[in-house]
This record gives C-alpha cells, sequence and structure tokens, in this order.
C-alpha cells in the first residue's frame, strides 16, 4: 500500500487494521483455533492440534512472497496453507484447514477485520457526537440565516443546524453497529458450504471456533453477500453523513459568510503559493472519502448474485472495497470529530448575514427541535 497515498484520507490506526501484517496473523489465528476446536471434537489429535497451534504462534512469513503466490493461486489461503504443512510435518500436516475452505479462511478474516475497524469508527463518532451534542445546546437559540438551494432562507437556531449534523452522524453510526453486529459473523463450511468430512460435528465445530475468534457463529453463507453488502454501504452512508457536516462548514467559512471555520491546527489548511489562505483541508477529507464512496459500495451491490454455492470474482472483489471504505470512514470521521471538537463559531458574522428587517428573529421551533435531535442515535 501507498502511504503517500492512503495516509492523507485515513488514520494510522485504520491502516493498521487493515496491513498484511493484521490480516496473516488473523488468518493463522484461524488456523490454529480450528485446528484446536476439532480437536476437542475428536476430529484431530490433541498432539496435532498443538503442533499446528505452535507452528501458526512461529512461523514467519514474507507478505511479498505469499501476495505472489496469491496471485497465482487466487485466493491468500492456498499458499498459506501449504507453507503451514510443510513447516507442521509429519501426521499433524494432513490435519491442517480440516474441513475448511479458502474462502472460510477469507471470509472470517474479513470479518475480524471489519469488527476491529467498525470499533475505530465508533470511537470517532463518539467523539464528534459528544462535541456537536455540546454546541447545539450553546447555539439552539442563536438565530442565524437558514439557507434553502444555496441561497439565504429565513432564520434558524444555529444550534438546529448542528444538531442536525450530529442526528445523521450518530444515526449512521448507530446503523453501523447494527449491521456490523448481524453480518460480521464467522464463516465455516467447507467447499460447498455443508460442512462435510467433520462426522457431523460441523456446528459444534463451528461454536467452538467463532467463541476462539471472537465472532458469531452461522451458518455458512459462502454465496449470500447481504450483509457485507449492508456493512459497507452503512459505511459509505456514515461518510455521506460526515461530509454533509463537512460541506455546510466549508461553505460557511467562505470569505463573504465567514459564520464558522475549523479550529486552526498547526500544518493543516495552509497554501503553498497563497499564504493568506486557510483552507477547509479537514472537510476536504469527507468530501473527498464521500465522492469515492458510492462506487465502493455499489462493488458490493453488484456482488450480491453470488453463482451457486461459491462464486467467481464477487466475494473477491469485497474485501479491498470494504478495506477502502473503512479507510476513507476513518479519515472522514477523524477529521470531522477534530472539527466539531474545535469549531469557530463566528458570532458578529452571524448577526451581520441576518436580514436587517427580522428583528428580532423568528427561530420557530429550532430550540425544542434541538432537544429532540439530540436523541438520535443514543
Amino acid at each position: 500500500m501507498s502511504l503517500l497515498r492512503a495516509r492523507p484520507a485515513t488514520t494510522p490506526a485504520m491502516l493498521d487494521v487493515w496491513s498484511d501484517a493484521a490480516a496473516l496473523g488473523h488468518a493463522l489465528a484461524f488456523e490454529a483455533a480450528l485446528a484446536g476446536a476439532e480437536a476437542r471434537h475428536g476430529l484431530v489429535g490433541e498432539a496435532e492440534a498443538r503442533a499446528i497451534a505452535a507452528t501458526c504462534s512461529s512461523i514467519r512469513i514474507d507478505p511479498a512472497a505469499l501476495a505472489e503466490e496469491a496471485a497465482l493461486a487466487g485466493t491468500l489461503a492456498i499458499p498459506l496453507v501449504a507453507r503451514l504443512r510443510a513447516a507442521v510435518g509429519g501426521d499433524a500436516a494432513s490435519h491442517v484447514h480440516r474441513g475448511a475452505t479458502s474462502q472460510d479462511l477469507a471470509d472470517t478474516v474479513m470479518m475480524q477485520q471489519v469488527r476491529a475497524a467498525a470499533a475505530l469508527i465508533q470511537a470517532d463518532t463518539h467523539r464528534i457526537a459528544e462535541a456537536l451534542g455540546r454546541t447545539a445546546r450553546a447555539e439552539a437559540a442563536h438565530p442565524a440565516m437558514g439557507r434553502t438551494l444555496l441561497q439565504d432562507a429565513m432564520p434558524i437556531g444555529f444550534g438546529l443546524r448542528v444538531a442536525q449534523w450530529r442526528a445523521g452522524i450518530a444515526g449512521a453510526a448507530a446503523r453501523l453497529a447494527r449491521e456490523v453486529e448481524a453480518g460480521a459473523v464467522l464463516q465455516f463450511g467447507g467447499a460447498v458450504g455443508s460442512r462435510a468430512g467433520l462426522n457431523g460435528r460441523g456446528a459444534a465445530v463451528a461454536r467452538d471456533l467463532a467463541a476462539a475468534l471472537a465472532l458469531p457463529p452461522a451458518p455458512p453463507w459462502h454465496a449470500r453477500r447481504g450483509g457485507v453488502a449492508a456493512i459497507g454501504t452503512a459505511v459509505a452512508i456514515l461518510i455521506g453523513a460526515c461530509a454533509k457536516m463537512a460541506r455546510d462548514v466549508a461553505l460557511m467559512a467562505q470569505n463573504g459568510i465567514g459564520e464558522a471555520r475549523e479550529p486552526a491546527v498547526t500544518g493543516r489548511g495552509g497554501s503553498s503559493a497563497m499564504a493568506h489562505k486557510r483552507n477547509p483541508t479537514a472537510c476536504q477529507i469527507a468530501l473527498s472519502a464521500a465522492t469515492r464512496a458510492p462506487g465502493l459500495a455499489a462493488g458490493l451491490l453488484a456482488g450480491l448474485p453470488a453463482e451457486g454455492e461459491r462464486g467467481l470474482g464477487g466475494w473477491q472483489a469485497e474485501a479491498p472495497a470494504l478495506a477502502d471504505l473503512f479507510l476513507l470512514a476513518a479519515g472522514a470521521a477523524d477529521a470531522m470529530a477534530g472539527v466539531a471538537e474545535g469549531l469557530e463559531i463566528d458570532g458578529a458574522a452571524i448577526a451581520r448575514n441576518l436580514p436587517l428587517d427580522r428583528s428580532p428573529a423568528d427561530i420557530g421551533e429550532s430550540v425544542a427541535l434541538v432537544d429532540a435531535l439530540l436523541g438520535v442515535g443514543d
């Protein structure tokens, strides 16, 4: 991954979640946990399971070399399992990956990464909700110009605009949490999703495997990709909600309006050619993410009509798309958390932009609506 391209759009913590090291760690944990679960149900000997687990803990694999092999094999699991079997050796080698298929490994790794990624996103959206909630309450009765179709319209409470930002982001975060809880589950079904070759103990093995990997157990879902699409779509909606706030802040920061702007941060918002400028570059991160997200989400939706018991081409496209969506969401949420926590509001500019013939301004039920909106997502 090119850091010069990826890092400006995301956070170091999210890059770690989707790193080669993290993927390999999850893959090896899957193989060790599988052997252990099968040993508990008499499908693998205890000594063999210990040998497999020890090898998974000690083996060192060059991600670049493995990637070259995976490019030919079509999946990470094939070269990884081959290396494990060679390293384990003896009778235990034949028990590596027993009853599993490459998609079991790939999907389970992806869902472990999804859960870790979602936890990071939730932390930043909580920061946004807390900060915007404080601002919305403080500014609920502050008259400001409301705008429709990019034109001045009628006054509202400034806090109502802020509360709407918060409601959109908090609601999207809650939706993402629900979809992750429902869809980020264990995949374990074997070659055609029937759990063949496990002597009727596949469900019990799956329960133990899920527990070891801290994932909910589930029936095989190889060709049912709705959970993946729902998670990805929820991430895209969250990105859009962050970008809604970013769009409004960027518009209010324009010369001639000047009602609000991003906090001043050393190294952010300057210009290489115009020293006088203060560009809304945190908002830029969220808006750029919102430009890219719809195409990524559409790609996940395109993979829903999977062929037969395991599809060709559709599910293989999901992990890169999900990774990109979460990377973008992390950048957008982190950037807008900083804006929310340090938003600069210019009361004089807000007053200047109100119509002179409406004093005092009628802001309708803005204060009551702020109170109502602050409950969204809680």
